[in-house]
């Protein structure tokens, strides 16, 4: 059974869904990035860069335990061991590519910006906030324009393109985004939250979501001196 480990954001919840989706046997290993787990030495094991989500298979290649990090890496390895949510056509299967990474080289760098400069950075700095405002709408209108012209990211066939980036445009109200502004993306986003396996997937660990203000103690783990301890 895969091991994952996870807490619940939007590159968690990228995992937790496609495993949902293929069907695949998982157990979850939460790591509260909150509190610093993702330093823990076993952790460092399977993921030097200490950011979540991380998986174990112990049935891995040629049958043996192989360990991987990187969402976009993950969701990879996992549709092409189950055989599913990556086109098998060579062209769909590189449209798919393209536009996974899209989202782990913009949708989701530049929208983590938008939310630290706007939620969680303890000063206000006007430059990136309107910086990141402005590269987060860019984005969706660039989603928009793709989605006009196809259903699915890759072209006709639902993939892990779309399960990478679907959990990054959850709420979109904090990115003072308003859906109706971009139709093609509403429409891609309300099939893709309908589905049973996407709303299992972003149930996992929900209940350790965070609610409120984040406090003194999870800032400075998660942006502060900690991070960037020699380890």
């Amino acid at each position: 059974m895969l091991e994952v480990w996870t807490w619940p954001t939007p590159n968690g919840h990228k995992v937790h869904i496609a495993l949902e989706e293929l069907d695949l046997p998982y157990k979850i290993v939460p790591i509260n990035i909150g509190a610093g787990e993702q330093f823990r030495p076993e952790f460092l094991a399977i993921t030097p860069n200490h950011r979540i989500p991380a998986i174990v298979d112990p049935d891995g290649p040629g049958g043996r335990r192989f360990t991987l990090f990187e969402s976009g890496a993950i969701l990879i390895y996992l549709a092409e061991k189950a055989g599913k949510l990556i086109p098998k056509d060579p062209a769909a299967r590189y449209k798919c590519l393209e536009w996974l990474m899209f989202q782990m080289g913009g949708v989701g760098p530049m929208f983590g910006q938008y939310g630290h400069f706007h939620h969680y950075a303890p000063e206000k700095v006007p430059y990136a906030m309107t910086r990141y405002a402005n590269e987060v709408r860019r984005l969706h209108g660039v989603l928009d324009k793709r989605l006009a012209q196809v259903e699915w990211l890759a072209g006709d066939e639902y993939s892990i393109a779309d399960i990478a980036t679907y959990p990054w445009l959850r709420f979109a109200e904090r990115r003072d985004i308003d859906f109706d502004d971009y139709p093609n993306v509403k429409r891609w986003f309300a099939a893709i939250d309908a589905r049973p396996a996407v709303q299992r997937g972003v149930a996992v660990l929900a209940d350790n979501q965070r609610q409120g203000t984040m406090t003194d103690a999870e800032r400075e783990i998660l942006f502060g001196q900690t991070q960037f301890s020699k380890r």
